[in-house]
């Protein structure tokens, strides 16, 4: 798999906008069309409110058991061709929900669109890490996450414009039309020049692809998957918890839907507003400037909810969330890009994203069963604590895997890769 610093022309985020962003933003805007209308589907197949909901989680079973999976696959293939299958396969679940007759073919079609989501998402961050340099990493990682977020954030809105329109099912065609575009773009627009990935190198040579498993991945790496993905972890689950404790507080505050909803729309352009900020911070003075604060303010922020007694302050701490979720939407791929291997390295992001995805499921989770034992409060504030957790862990393991972690690691990079350049243009024997 090519290094980025082998890529002959230099890679800048505006050659990124049509060859990653773009894609990420339809793919993402396809989830966010019919996430809204995956229960009132299994609804009116006569699924009861709560086999309705066990439909919806198998989203995210799906996810978690096709990250692994989706390591060997876009190993094999590449990660632009694995990104092109996955939207494939995701295209044809898509057609099939609106038209199936039972619930259980929804929920095969579900968990397909899942495990698609696996594919695309690890084979769209392998892509980066394989062919961005390392001081323009984090800015590329949190504009990839940016710009999922914002394709998840327009797909409710097409999605409802389509059904006032014509029907519920007129959303997952919303979500077909996205992926579509997704496929047309990843067969028409060029690669990024001089990219390369280990298949097609493998497959130019004639020889097999060299095919690192997991058990290599685990017997060489636990150690960091077992200190700093526990950072990931924590962070995943107080960022997934965001997403249940605002609405469940609001209603404790006596908010309506529509009240509910403004806020978390107002909420959500702070958010996406600081992802690009937040990558340029990381890659100017290290890793730590952003994963530190940044889940400290997600921690602290969530514990602070239950204390809001009106509207205005629940609306500040909402801001304060979307801030810290802003901050945060890049840190995860760019250090899982920082300590990958370069032998491996789509099966160590693999295993990296399952940290990760485990947290996501496991966050609502935890306020679910404090809240049941205790206190709706007392949940919020446990949950609350994982983002303090998350910042500690970064803190501590972070600059013991990352070299580009601190301010001092940056600027020693910075001097490297300009010695390395000087050293390349005399023996190119340009002055």
């Amino acid at each position: 798999m090519s290094d980025p610093s082998t890529v002959a022309t230099p890679v800048t985020l505006r050659s990124l906008i049509p060859t990653a962003f773009l894609p990420s933003v339809t793919f993402g805007l396809s989830g966010g069309a019919i996430a809204p209308v995956l229960v009132l589907t299994a609804i009116n197949l006569g699924a009861s409110p709560g086999r309705a909901a066990f439909t919806v989680s198998l989203l995210g079973i799906g996810l978690l058991v096709g990250e692994l999976p989706s390591g060997w696959f876009a190993q094999q293939v590449g990660e632009r061709r694995a990104m092109l299958y996955s939207s494939t396969v995701a295209l044809a679940a898509l057609i099939a929900a609106p038209l199936v007759r039972s619930v259980i073919l929804l929920e095969v079609a579900i968990f397909v669109v899942g495990m698609t989501n696996a594919t695309f998402a690890l084979a769209r961050q392998a892509y980066i890490a394989q062919n961005v340099p390392p001081l323009l990493r984090a800015r590329a990682m949190s504009s990839l996450g940016g710009s999922n977020r914002i394709g998840s954030f327009a797909g409710p809105f097409a999605g409802a414009a389509a059904i006032a329109l014509f029907d519920l099912r007129a959303a997952y065609w919303v979500a077909v039309a996205a992926t579509v575009i997704t496929m047309v773009v990843l067969l028409v627009v060029p690669d990024l020049p001089g990219a390369d990935s280990g298949a097609r190198r493998a497959k130019a040579q004639g020889v097999a692809v060299v095919t690192v498993g997991l058990r290599d991945i685990f017997r060489s790496h636990w150690r960091v998957v077992a200190t700093l993905g526990w950072g990931i972890f924590f962070m995943t689950a107080v960022r997934a918890s965001r997403q249940i404790v605002l609405p469940l507080w609001a209603n404790h505050l006596g908010l309506n839907a529509a009240q509910t909803s403004l806020i978390f729309g107002i909420a959500s352009a702070v958010d996406m507003s600081l992802f690009y900020p937040a990558g340029k911070i990381m890659d100017r003075f290290g890793r730590l400037a952003i994963a530190v604060p940044g889940n400290a303010l997600n921690g602290i922020g969530v514990m602070l909810l239950p204390l809001t007694q009106n509207t205005l302050w629940f609306v500040v701490v909402a801001m304060v969330l979307s801030a810290g979720n802003g901050l945060t939407a890049g840190i995860g791929m760019t250090l899982g890009a920082d300590v990958a291997p370069a032998e491996g390295k789509v099966r160590f992001l693999s295993v990296w994203r399952l940290m990760a995805d485990a947290g996501n499921a496991f966050g609502p989770v935890a306020v679910s069963a404090v809240t049941a034992a205790a206190a709706l409060s007392l949940g919020i504030v446990s949950v609350g604590s994982f983002g303090v957790l998350a910042a500690l862990a970064f803190a501590y393991w972070a600059p013991k895997y990352s070299p580009l972690a601190t301010l001092a690691g940056v600027r020693r990079h910075r001097e490297e890769a300009a010695v390395e350049a000087e050293a390349q243009k005399q023996l190119s024997g340009k002055p």
